[in-house]
């Protein structure tokens, strides 16, 4: 199924959005969250007192029936979230949140887009939506996954995603189709990056789901269009037959139903095309494409990105044809009629949907790789793939077989990933981190009472799986399931990885089974997270702990039970990251805009070397907590805070995107202006320049800082002496528990 009909199936008892929005619609935001109809408004000249998200959704479908969108659809969203945020109805606000990100992805403003995430995000915090299992909850987060994913921040998208898939677990039948619709965008990541195995899975569920849920599977757009989506799926992955029974068989379902004249009969003619051109079938791509050209200009126009791509890959048929020596009939289909179904793909968005080429299957080299002892390593090369992706190969290749196998009854409440320690966990592995607590490793967390049952035999089988591994020249991770040897004897043997240091073992362990609440109460002493209600907790954890916590990847969790447990670590109560907000400015002011001019000038370069120390820490942290932990993550511990911090300024949807290349312009200087005295320093100049420059970048600092805050509306003054905007960023903290006030 194609993205926008299966995010309108997702929101299709509350519909109220553009059809060309891919989003899910924002009416759902609203149920389950509270909120009163309201049904008076003010004069046009006033505020209003009330808001009615029905009349706001009505005005908005009518922008779009008259095709102005273009130009009315942002000014009136904008006055929707001032009148919503007015009239203090937080669940209409959150309807009017989600309709504008389907809204602004559309038009490409994904800039824009991020302050808008990160608003519905913090809303539902605040109306309690996020330790729940509400539909609205899960409308939101797919919302903000979908505009996280059009904006190609992939990481954040898929977590988003996967929360998702945690609270539609839970409040949605086993076959409704918006978790069709849930499985399907998720099939989009990861085709969008490279990983055509998962996306074939996410597929296949989508499909099974919506033939589930048919009254009739063959005469149904949907599922044709989930065919289509399968189809280029398998194509990616060289596997043609198949590609072509689903490409086929959504054109057989377009047919039965005599649903020839929807749009996205287009998209499937063409996906059907992709597939026989890919078979060197060069007449029947022709003439698939043609008719789909046809569609496209009737129901789009030709000024549209899907007549011109479209209009390409023709051109490349056609000459491929030519080439062959092959004569398409210009009226039609060459061959029998029956050779061209005709199919339904996702045409606007689909990543096969680019050039056409055959891509012929052929056997990729691969390399062994070992994790064994740094003594071998002149025997054998470096892992060339991160440790997350080592560890989703184990479990997909050993560990989830042997647990289907052996503890069938318990393979529908076991969650698999790899979180907590180790720089794997972060993303930020390299060949570096391969000489101590690397390899083919991941965790499985079980309940009290399953742990009881099987945990120690189930670690006992996890110790067992063999490691050997091999990555072909694509990267793609392959286990040998019994031992071999090969020339280089470079695979491990069965159990071994790279030397364990004493951190990593006993009660440390990084890997294996764990009870859920002993894995969290080991990084963060908790079992669970510290209730929304006890700040003091909360502010007792360090934010790298915090990162620990919530890193990583989930790779199953059929119960949701770890990524719920997961999630409330993610979620710090508003308050508290205001709290710490306001702390941080005040450790800015102080480090870096008071005491280190002053040590500076008394020539007390230890002083100032610890000033600045704090004053980067500090400002790094905001940044963080600035782009909401919920969103971005937290700050990891000292050895990844800028690898971290650079990755986040990488984002176009990043706030203070500038803040950490200068301090590390900081610290390259700090040694010139705390030591240079009158002839050290960059270029012999001494300490003067450098002690200017660094000065001059904590007042820039400073003042973004300042602009930042006034954007979120935290702060009306424009004063750049961070003590002084404390008082404003506190006076939003909405508890009276004076553990948050500094004053």
């Amino acid at each position: 199924m194609d993205e926008e009909a299966l995010l309108k199936q997702f929101a299709a008892q509350f519909a109220h959005g553009p059809d060309d929005a891919d989003d899910t619609d924002a009416a759902a935001a609203a149920q389950g969250a509270d909120s009163t109809a309201n049904q008076a408004t003010d004069d046009a000249d006033q505020s209003p007192a009330t808001f009615d998200t029905q009349q706001f959704l009505n005005g908005l479908d009518a922008i779009f029936d008259r095709h102005a969108a273009a130009t009315e659809a942002g000014p009136y969203l904008e006055q929707a979230m001032v009148d919503a945020e007015n009239a203090g109805d937080e669940a209409g606000l959150l309807t009017v949140l989600n309709e504008t990100m389907g809204f602004y992805r559309s038009q490409g403003r994904h800039k824009e887009n991020q302050w808008i995430v990160q608003r519905a995000l913090e809303l539902a915090a605040r109306m309690g939506l996020t330790t729940g299992t509400s539909e609205a909850w899960a409308t939101t987060l797919i919302n903000c996954a979908t505009s996280m994913r059009a904006a190609k921040q992939y990481d954040q998208a898929e977590d988003l995603y996967h929360q998702a898939q945690s609270v539609c677990r839970h409040s949605l039948a086993p076959t409704d189709r918006r978790l069709a619709a849930l499985h399907n965008n998720l099939s989009m990541l990861y085709s969008e990056t490279n990983r055509p195995d998962k996306a074939e899975l996410e597929l296949r569920e989508a499909l099974r789901i919506i033939e589930a849920s048919s009254v009739n599977p063959d005469a149904d757009i949907d599922v044709a269009s989930s065919h289509t989506n399968l189809a280029l799926t398998l194509l990616t992955e060289h596997k043609l037959e198949d590609a072509h029974w689903h490409a086929a068989k959504a054109l057989e379902i377009y047919r039965t139903g005599h649903l020839e004249h929807s749009a996205h009969y287009a998209s499937a003619l063409a996906g059907f095309a992709q597939v026989c051109f890919a078979e060197r079938r060069y007449a029947d791509a022709v003439t698939g494409y043609r008719h789909a050209l046809a569609v496209i200009e009737e129901c789009y126009g030709k000024d549209t990105d899907y007549w011109r791509i479209t209009a390409d890959n023709l051109r490349q048929a056609e000459e491929a044809a030519a080439q062959a020596g092959v004569t398409v009939d210009n009226a039609g289909v060459a061959g029998d009629a029956g050779a061209l179904p005709q199919s339904g793909s996702r045409l606007p968005n689909s990543p096969a949907q680019g050039k056409t080429g055959a891509n012929a299957a052929s056997s990729p080299s691969t390399v062994s790789v070992s994790t064994g002892s740094a003594g071998a390593a002149e025997a054998v090369s470096a892992c060339p793939v991160s440790g997350l992706k080592l560890a989703r190969a184990f479990w997909t290749q050993m560990g989830k077989p042997m647990i289907a196998a052996k503890y069938p009854q318990y393979a529908g409440r076991i969650a698999a990933g790899l979180v907590g320690h180790g720089s794997e966990c972060y993303g930020f592995d390299d060949a570096y981190s391969q000489d101590h607590d690397f390899g083919p490793r991941f965790c499985l967390w079980l309940t009290d009472e399953d742990y009881a049952a099987i945990g120690e035999q189930l670690e006992v089988d996890y110790e067992a799986l063999p490691r050997k591994f091999s990555v072909d020249a694509q990267g793609r991770v392959t286990f040998e399931a019994h031992a071999r040897s090969d020339a280089s004897g470079a695979f491990p043997s069965a159990g071994a990885g790279s030397p364990v240091t004493p951190r990593a073992q006993g009660a440390n362990r990084r890997d294996g089974v764990f009870r859920i609440g002993d894995f969290f109460e080991s990084i963060t002493g908790y079992h669970t997270a510290p209730a929304q209600t006890a700040p003091h907790e909360w502010l007792m954890l360090q934010e790298s702990t915090l990162a620990a916590a919530t890193n990583g990847e989930v790779f199953a969790d059929p119960t949701g039970l770890f990524s719920k447990t997961r999630q409330g670590f993610k979620n710090m109560p508003d308050d508290v990251r205001l709290a710490l907000i306001s702390k941080r400015l005040g450790m800015i002011a102080q480090a870096g805009q008071y005491n280190l001019p002053r040590s500076l000038k008394r020539g007390d370069g230890a002083a100032a070397w610890l000033s600045i120390h704090e004053f980067v820490q500090a400002t790094a942290s905001l940044v963080f907590l600035v782009n909401v932990p919920m969103v971005v993550g937290y700050m990891p511990y000292y050895k990844w805070q800028f690898a971290a911090l650079r990755k986040l300024s990488g984002s176009m949807f990043a706030l203070l995107p500038n803040v950490g290349e200068q301090l590390e312009t900081v610290m390259r200087l700090s040694s010139a202006a705390c030591y240079g005295g009158a002839g050290f320093g960059e270029g012999g100049k001494g300490a003067a320049p450098a002690i200017e420059k660094i000065n001059d970048i904590v007042e820039q600092i400073a003042v973004d800082i300042v602009k930042e805050l006034k954007r979120e509306h935290l702060t009306t003054s424009g004063e750049t002496f961070l003590e002084w905007q404390r008082p404003y960023v506190e006076d939003h903290i909405a508890s009276d528990d004076p553990v948050l006030k500094s004053l």
